[in-house]
């Protein structure tokens, strides 16, 4: 891996931030690589556009923001439609699958649907388990970084109050797309 970046939106109250700093500390802290995270977010509490940008990389990391994401994460209509419509070719789209239903069919070959926020408010019952459902779900697929790196991530960087359910809530998305979707090896 030389460079790899993730774009991370949705809106306000999603954990989009939480999700990003949780990505970009498994992979500086526990998998030994270089890596910054960005955010940005309206000025709404909630509600309100938000996105994180990680990117990581074996080497020195001369620009830190997102140029064109590897890996594009759409947790609302809205991000997708700002993010998801022009990804770059051979790149990973995963959206929201109770959010995001509005896709074209030119996606469909790169596209990654989760039920996140159903299977959050399902198991959990807290669609605020989403975004660690989502995050399950991109490492079975993708192997950005292991799933022990982003558990021991969650409960160091993470609310300490929610860190079960966001244990839980990543190996839930784990599980799921190792059982429902195209997996990369490698």
């Amino acid at each position: 891996m030389t460079r790899t970046e993730i774009r991370i939106a949705g809106f306000g109250g999603q954990g989009v931030i939480l999700a990003g700093i949780v990505l970009g500390h498994a992979a500086s802290v526990h998998e030994g690589k270089k890596a910054v995270q960005t955010q940005s977010y309206g000025a709404e509490t909630r509600g309100g556009a938000a996105q994180s940008e990680i990117v990581i990389s074996n080497e020195k990391i001369d620009y830190p923001r997102v140029i064109s994401a590897d890996i594009t994460i759409t947790m609302s209509q809205e991000s997708f439609e700002k993010y998801g419509t022009n990804v770059k070719l051979g790149s990973a789209l995963f959206v929201d699958a109770d959010l995001v239903t509005n896709v074209s069919a030119a996606q469909e070959k790169k596209l990654y649907r989760v039920p996140a926020t159903k299977l959050a408010a399902d198991e959990f019952k807290r669609t605020l388990a989403a975004n660690m459902v989502m995050l399950g779900a991109v490492t079975a697929v993708t192997r950005v970084v292991s799933l022990d790196s982003l558990k021991m991530s969650v409960l160091e960087a993470a609310p300490k109050a929610s860190a079960d359910t966001n244990v839980r809530a990543l190996e839930r998305g784990f599980q799921w797309a190792s059982a429902n979707l195209s997996i990369t090896r490698g």
